[in-house]
């Protein structure tokens, strides 16, 4: 018995806390559209995605297309991010300088406010909505 609740202690303190593993999520999110890898990223997307003027899944997948289609190199970096936990919900909001272009300096840059929303799935947050201006 006291080695099963040693086990349970160990176990619930492996866990990643919640704020940590969002922040884990964004990062991963910002390396794989610095790879140019769109499953990556559109796996961090909850079926019922939505972002700016009625964008999908499916249409971020195509949006993202463009991006590569445009960029052969691709860079993001993102400001500090402010994060709001509401229970298996969140809200992340941060500015993202996004830039691209096709040789070694960047051809394009611009700078973002992005507010997006969270939720926990099983274990793993996703992306539920994302607005940037």
């Amino acid at each position: 018995m006291l080695l099963l609740a040693g086990l349970a202690v160990v176990t619930g303190c492996a866990r990643t806390p919640p704020e940590q593993a969002l922040r884990e999520t964004i990062a991963s999110m910002q390396a794989a559209a610095e790879a140019r890898d769109t499953e990556a990223l559109v796996g961090h997307l909850a079926d019922d995605f939505g972002g700016p003027e009625g964008m999908d899944r499916d249409r971020f997948r195509r949006y993202l297309a463009l991006i590569w289609l445009r960029n052969r190199d691709v860079g993001v970096t993102l400001g500090p991010l402010d994060v709001e936990l509401m229970g298996d919900r969140a809200r992340v909001r941060f500015t993202a300088a996004a830039r691209g272009g096709e040789g070694l300096l960047p051809d394009r840059a611009e700078v973002y406010q992005v507010e997006t929303g969270w939720r926990l799935e099983g274990g793993d947050w996703k992306l539920i909505s994302a607005d940037w201006r």
